[in-house]
């Protein structure tokens, strides 16, 4: 499928695109929280990997993963042009991921992810909820 964008609009596009504070995901997060009566978490708290939500209490940290960046393969979305640096790109970041949680995991975190398409259905896991509230490690 061809881009709808020209070459000069996609560039545009895609530097507006921010590696955090994504409010909508954030604010679905949150609402979700809510729903499930989790509390204690934390924005912007200062440990490695840098996660969008982490619970100090139960030494949670969650991370919302954005199913293109991050390699989830829910909607099969493909890069046609520069298909080369969006592989290397995408493996990297599964990479880091990788390495992130196994560095939480060393220093006694559980980390948590949630696929971005799993909030679209305004979906949290029994596991996930489980997970933070500390009662499955």
């Amino acid at each position: 499928m061809a881009d709808t964008f020209s070459k000069g609009e996609r560039s545009r596009v895609m530097r507006a695109v921010k590696s955090s504070g994504n409010k909508s995901t954030e604010l679905r997060i949150i609402r979700l929280f809510k729903q499930h009566g989790l509390k204690g978490w934390r924005r912007n708290y200062p440990i490695f990997g840098k996660p969008d939500f982490v619970f100090p209490k139960t030494r949670v940290a969650l991370f919302c993963d954005g199913c293109f960046w991050h390699g989830h393969d829910c909607r099969n979305t493909k890069p046609k042009q520069n298909a080369e640096f969006w592989e290397k790109k995408i493996a990297r970041n599964i990479r880091r991921d990788r390495e992130t949680t196994r560095e939480l995991t060393k220093r006694g975190w559980t980390v948590v992810r949630i696929w971005e398409c799993e909030l679209q259905r305004d979906f949290l896991p029994p596991k996930v909820v489980s997970q933070i509230k500390g009662t499955l490690r």
